[in-house]
């Protein structure tokens, strides 16, 4: 794919990979679109991609609402006639206890995973649909194909976001829209830092940026990485569910007293 004058919205560009793929892009001459809630992050991202002599429009918005998500998306079309490239990049949670939470808590993590997602999907869908074409590229997570300890909502959500996007690949093609759902895992970030997961295999943002690039170029369905990582999902997947179980236990904390 080449990026050239593509328009390309980013979900979740503040910060993190969202704000390197966004960088990484607009270098590669795609008018990228950011979204966020935190609008000073995205002013410094558009002023550094203008100093490159780069494209960036910026659009702070909470995109849990579905009437803001929908605003952003309109307002993307109004500036540009299309888009070319929806990237959803949005949530994370750091380690977090069921045992210790409410429903309400629950939900919300859950709402930051997958709500955003579908809420600027679904208006792009209809856009790309008109123009019968577009690429929809995922990031998801290994966490959305295995429970994992300390972090049960968001592997929810990822899973719940890994079938829909299978679904949409499935009724959406015949519109000339392709889907890629990414699945990395352990990513050196500013909101990963200290937040009390174990990251074995952690990669730094640059090099997530490298494998995103490559799975949307070249063509994948599903493209999971660290290798190493991805592996171990794979097999954890095909054992007797009795002895995940069992493995998974011993990295569960014990509630104090």
């Amino acid at each position: 794919m080449d990026f050239r004058n593509k328009v390309v919205l980013i979900v979740g560009a503040s910060s993190g990979i969202g704000r390197a793929l966004a960088l990484r892009l607009a270098g590669l001459g795609a008018r990228v679109a950011a979204v966020g809630r935190r609008e000073e992050r995205l002013r410094s991202l558009m002023t550094e991609i203008s100093a490159q002599s780069g494209y960036c429009s910026i659009h702070a918005a909470d995109t849990r609402d579905t009437r803001a998500a929908e605003q952003v998306v309109q307002t993307v079309l109004v500036q540009n006639g299309r888009i070319d490239l929806l990237v959803l990049n949005a949530g994370g949670a750091p380690a977090i206890d069921m045992r210790t939470m409410d429903a309400a808590q629950v939900l919300d993590y859950m709402r930051s995973n997958y709500d955003v997602s579908v809420n600027v999907l679904f208006p792009v869908l209809r856009a790309m649909r008109a123009q019968n074409s577009g690429v929809v590229a995922v990031t998801n997570s290994l966490a959305g194909l295995l429970g994992v300890p300390l972090q049960g909502p968001y592997c929810a959500a990822k899973g719940a976001l890994k079938l829909l996007i299978d679904t949409c690949r499935v009724e959406f093609g015949s519109f000339g829209i392709r889907f890629v759902s990414i699945y990395p895992r352990f990513i050196a970030t500013e909101a990963t830092s200290g937040d009390g997961m174990p990251a074995p295999f952690q990669m730094s943002e640059a090099r997530a940026v490298d494998h995103i690039l490559r799975a949307i170029r070249g063509g994948y369905l599903d493209y999971a990485f660290p290798w190493s990582m991805a592996a171990l999902v794979r097999v954890a997947n095909v054992l007797p569910k009795r002895l995940v179980v069992r493995v998974l236990r011993r990295d569960v904390p014990r509630l104090p007293a």
